[in-house]
């Protein structure tokens, strides 16, 4: 398909800096089948979910990926900084750096106060750099966070400076895996009281992790979705994972997605027999119309970037016409777009809403 199909206007006041206060106020589009679309908040999902309906979460966890550091020749210091977007190993992060022209192989390259470093392993496209850490594991991971700063998406870090408040704000109440270096945004609105009183109904709600990479807000460069090249993804669903969500939809239950991420990850755990199996390891996954869901009946995710590859989904999921004209519905009834914005639920085109 042209990728020009999945393009729109958004008036830019309609990006959300901030996430609603408190963060399950915020509004929610119902999109049912045959494109009729219902205004509501988030916490009418206490209305719109019945008993053994699961919900399926992210619980990837952000880390603080950007980096700043100089880049060391000698007695020479040269300022740079890197958003990390891909681990590849305990020790290895692949990395977007600004400005890539100033690094070349085997550059080295200090943190902070020097006690976190890093080597050019590898060079790419894009401004794109394989950073060889001098730390791995949770010790990596405990001084990104020491000298890291929360990755805020282009689009709200080009119109205001990171806040203390994003520290939190940029993170889900389902958080407990560090490696995303982006949040799981659908995830942001739940609160605990919302959670509670869900499980009190009946709802279940079951864990899976995919660490989501910058390579989400990449635009899609190609003129068809056929030529695009799809960013990986990390991502784990155990095998007593599998079995509650099954036994759910044995009791007449919906799959409920908590997000892109959790869609993307369950469909990949599918794809190889037709039913839900345990997965382990990379996805890059690349849904857009014509794609045949297996697993997932309804959708819970924010509003998206014109000509992105979420927008794609959206549109397989619950067809391009539906999502243009509920797109055309949210622009003019003026929601919040993007990874502080509103959300929508969204049921499946083939299904009964």
């Amino acid at each position: 398909m042209r990728v020009d199909e999945f393009d729109f206007e958004l008036p830019p006041e309609l990006i959300a800096l901030h996430p609603a206060e408190p963060r399950d106020s915020a509004r929610l589009l119902v999109v049912g089948r045959g494109s009729t679309l219902l205004d509501a908040v988030f916490t009418d999902l206490l209305d719109i979910l019945q008993p053994n309906d699961v919900l399926v979460v992210n619980d990837t966890r952000v880390l603080p990926a950007e980096l700043s550091g100089e880049r060391v020749r000698g007695e020479n210091r040269s300022k740079v900084a890197f958003n990390l977007h891909k681990r590849v190993d305990a020790s290895t992060w692949r990395a977007f750096a600004r400005p890539a022209k100033r690094l070349t192989l085997l550059d080295r390259v200090e943190f902070g106060d020097g006690s976190l470093s890093a080597t050019i392993a590898g060079r790419g496209e894009g401004g794109e750099v394989t950073l060889a850490f001098n730390a791995d594991g949770e010790t990596l991971d405990r001084l990104i966070g020491a000298f890291g700063a929360m990755p805020l998406p282009p689009y709200i870090s080009a119109k205001r400076p990171l806040e203390a408040r994003d520290g939190q704000d940029y993170q889900t109440v389902f958080a407990a895996t560090p490696g995303a270096v982006a949040a799981p945004t659908a995830g942001l609105h739940f609160t605990e009281v919302l959670l509670q009183k869900l499980a009190q109904k009946g709802v279940g709600f079951e864990r899976l992790t995919l660490h989501v990479g910058a390579g989400t807000f990449l635009p899609v460069k190609a003129d068809d979705t056929a030529d695009h090249v799809m960013h990986a993804e990390w991502g784990e669903l155990d095998q007593a994972t599998v079995e509650r969500i099954l036994e759910a939809k044995a009791k007449g239950g919906r799959v409920v997605a908590v997000g892109t991420t959790s869609l993307r990850l369950l469909e990949s755990a599918a794809r190889k027999t037709g039913t839900l199996q345990p997965f382990l390891g990379d996805t890059d996954i690349f849904i857009t119309p014509g794609f045949r869901f297996r697993v997932v009946d309804l959708l819970i995710t924010n509003f998206h970037l014109p000509r992105s590859t979420l927008f794609m989904l959206v549109s397989a999921f619950a067809g391009l016409d539906t999502m243009r004209r509920a797109y055309r519905h949210a622009i003019a009834d003026g929601y919040r777009f993007y990874s502080y914005g509103d959300a929508s639920l969204l049921t499946r085109a083939d299904i009964e809403a």
